[in-house]
């Protein structure tokens, strides 16, 4: 498995990266943790000599690119067209190079169902799950896979949605809450365990972390409003640390992901490992996980923000590396 550099050795001059779009926000349900990281972005950037701009949302952009203001775009824009491969093709037609996945690694990994879908092909473990369109009987769904299940959105992001349903009684509440957020609704077996998550950056995996929240479980509340969330990293004794972060690496390759992202992980009582899902545009701000990985590696923010600019440079033909 790739192991990360102590120290960046691509790019070392800032006038290298040209002016950079920092987009972020957009109108999607994660907008405001957007804001946060593409804040947390933009300063670490100028920090280090990049000339750099935040650019708000896809209507901003395609005023930008038809001016021609800028060389690349450090793609912080959480979900919605920043993750479905709607900006990234945009992009793409552009000439402008950014970071993070290409248009199929984005638009697939948004989807949960069809991530699963490729990752069951490829022999990873993912745990079982029913698609849920309208006017399917939850309540069979429920029964095939068993108690508890979780209950979320195939197309979003940071918890937004999530239910976990351990009786039938709960299943109304789940499934309103979730088709706020879609029409196409997943529902999983739950693992339970320990919860974890590995980022990817360039190739290679970080050390894993193990996320304790104080509640029951790691909801959106936990991710970026607890003082009280535990995250302990590596998560994991080395030979289970190495072995997650394999399975995790090959998850991200599998899905055609590139540049950098993050794979969420259940552990069972086992000592099973259970792939959860990607998330190609992950969080950046004081809470995020990335970030925490990354320092763990002897990686310190404005270091992370500057490799994840150096992506942008990676070739495109079909999967991105």
């Amino acid at each position: 498995m790739s192991t990360v550099p102590t120290r960046s050795n691509l790019i070392v001059d800032a006038a290298a990266f040209g002016r950079v779009a920092v987009l972020y926000g957009g109108d999607s349900s994660e907008r405001e943790v957007s804001l946060n990281s593409g804040r947390n972005v933009l300063e670490a950037l100028l920090s280090r000599g990049v000339d750099a701009v935040g650019v708000d949302g896809v209507p901003a952009l395609v005023e930008a690119i038809a001016q021609r203001r800028y060389d690349r775009v450090f793609n912080i824009m959480h979900g919605g067209a920043g993750e479905n491969g709607v900006v990234q093709g945009l992009l793409e037609a552009a000439g402008l190079p950014y970071t993070g996945s290409g248009v199929l690694g984005s638009a697939l990994t948004l989807d949960k169902i069809r991530t699963k879908q490729v990752w069951l092909s490829a022999g990873l473990p993912t745990p079982s799950y029913e698609r849920l369109a309208p006017g399917d009987d939850v309540g069979a769904a429920a029964r095939r896979l068993g108690l508890p299940v979780i209950v979320k959105p195939s197309l979003e992001g940071s918890s937004v949605g999530v239910s976990r349903v351990f009786d039938v009684a709960q299943l109304p509440a789940a499934l309103e809450l979730a088709a706020k957020y879609g029409r196409e609704l997943l529902m999983e077996q739950l693992i339970q365990g320990g919860e974890f998550t590995v980022a990817i950056l360039a190739g290679a995996a970080l050390p894993s972390i193990r996320i304790v929240p104080a509640g029951e479980y790691y909801d959106y509340h936990a991710k970026y409003v607890a003082e009280d969330t535990q995250y302990l990293c590596p998560g994991l004794e080395p030979a289970a640390d190495a072995e997650m972060r394999a399975l995790a690496l090959a998850a991200f390759d599998a899905a055609g992901a590139g540049g950098w992202g993050r794979v969420d992980v259940m552990r069972d009582q086992a000592g099973g490992n259970w792939l959860l899902e990607v998330n190609t545009t992950p969080g950046m701000t004081s809470h995020s996980l990335v970030p925490k990985a990354a320092r763990a590696a002897g990686i310190e923010f404005d270091e992370l923000v500057w490799r994840i600019l150096e992506t942008s440079f990676a070739s495109r033909r079909g999967v991105q590396p």
